[in-house]
């Protein structure tokens, strides 16, 4: 599976890490950046792109999912959100990005690199990247009626 990830400064190390990790458990890892310290950088176009790399890949029929990481990980989730077609969550435990997939069919997952060691972030990782949507009526309903929206601006009670 294709695993695409992008960070601000904040998550720099977290990112590395990650990247080392999931490719030598057989995921091939995309790396959206950035390529160097700045304490400065901003964060949005580093995830806007992993989450269109998603995005993209799921509509050529790819399997793909993407992790967005910054110091808490929230404005990075926001962002990845703006993709049409990306679901993302932020996860801060292994509840939370377990249940992102099964329920929410998330594809991409944020986290805080300052809000984790790297032996719970990569747990909570591993968990979202190992979870399977499960498919559910209920769950699917309500995913389509967000969809829906998205595409239309018309709110489905």
């Amino acid at each position: 599976m294709r695993v695409h990830i992008a960070t601000d400064h904040a998550g720099m190390e977290l990112s590395a890490h990650l990247v080392t990790h999931l490719s030598a458990k057989g995921y091939e890892v995309v790396d959206h950046g950035p390529e160097e310290y700045d304490a400065q950088d901003d964060y949005p176009g580093f995830c806007l792109r992993a989450a269109e790399a998603v995005a993209e890949e799921f509509a050529a029929g790819q399997q793909s999912l993407g992790i967005v990481l910054g110091g808490s990980g929230n404005g990075e989730q926001i962002a990845a959100n703006k993709v049409a077609g990306i679901r993302a969550a932020l996860a801060w435990n292994l509840d939370t990005a377990r249940l992102a997939r099964e329920h929410n069919n998330a594809n991409v997952v944020g986290l805080g690199g300052r809000q984790h060691s790297l032996g719970e972030a990569t747990e909570i990782v591993e968990a979202f990247l190992s979870a399977e949507w499960s498919g559910e009526e209920r769950h699917s309903r309500r995913i389509g009626k967000i969809a829906h929206y998205e595409t239309t601006g018309e709110i489905l009670d």
